[in-house]
């Protein structure tokens, strides 16, 4: 349980990555808002993740808007008293080149990917830092070191991503620990629509997992489990880093 006891916000949590981070801190004995924007799914995992005791909350709501930040920060106080840590998982691909992306894309992508960040943790961090051991977690991409094509928002956020996390690392130490994760391919609906920009989807996809040293795409469990050693004790010495996660493929 190396968890227990930790009051945790989850952003995205209703599926993908987001998912299988929330379900393991579940187990490892934390309490978790999830946030999220479709209802059905939300209310959904809560039942679920509830089933043996009022563990999960789920509070719906859009993350480019600073508002719902600030709600995630008080929900999590109203229900569990407290804030430990924060995870932030969501984000939006905003496909296409500098050309060809519409002004709304850019800036939807931009406020989902990166705005949040900075909402949530400006939110968060002072009520972190009241427990002396706050964590931030982000959830960036291998796309902040490697381009793809037409993803110009995408990558320029989450290249963002890391940056700030470095530095509120720097600002905000020894009281909060903050580290990214940078997830290559993994099976998701976010690596399905990204395929999208592709003539080929499918075969893309493929081609994908096969360029991995791993021969697969990764699993939302991988991830969620460099996740919860991160936010754990057993990082305690680790801030200001940023993880890949990728089966390999950045070292071709």
């Amino acid at each position: 349980m190396k968890l227990e006891g930790k009051s945790i916000i989850v952003t995205g949590a209703t599926s993908g990555m987001g998912k299988a981070i929330a379900e393991l801190f579940i187990r490892e004995g934390a309490t978790v808002i999830l946030s999220g924007r479709d209802t059905e799914r939300g209310l959904d995992l809560e039942k679920s993740l509830n089933e043996f005791g009022k563990k999960a909350v789920f509070v719906k709501g859009d993350i480019s808007k600073p508002e719902v930040n600030a709600r995630l920060v008080s929900e999590a106080l109203r229900h569990f008293g407290k804030l430990d840590i924060i995870v932030t998982n969501a984000g939006n691909l905003g496909i296409g080149s500098v050309t060809d992306i519409s002004l709304e894309e850019w800036d939807y992508t931009l406020a989902t990917n990166l705005n949040s960040v900075f909402y949530l943790s400006r939110f968060a961090i002072p009520e972190l830092k009241k427990t002396g051991k706050g964590v931030i977690l982000v959830n960036s991409s291998i796309a902040a070191f490697k381009s793809f094509p037409n993803h110009a928002a995408y990558c320029a956020s989450k290249a963002a991503l890391v940056a700030l996390v470095k530095e509120m690392a720097l600002d905000y130490g020894p009281e909060i620990r903050v580290n990214t994760i940078c997830p290559g391919p993994v099976d998701t609906p976010l690596i399905w629509d990204s395929a999208k920009a592709f003539e080929n989807p499918e075969s893309i996809v493929q081609q994908t997992a096969n360029n991995t040293l791993m021969k697969r795409l990764g699993k939302p469990e991988d991830i969620a489990s460099l996740a919860l050693f991160l936010v754990s004790e057993e990082a305690s010495g680790i801030t200001g880093s940023a993880f890949t996660i990728d089966g390999g493929i950045l070292t071709k």
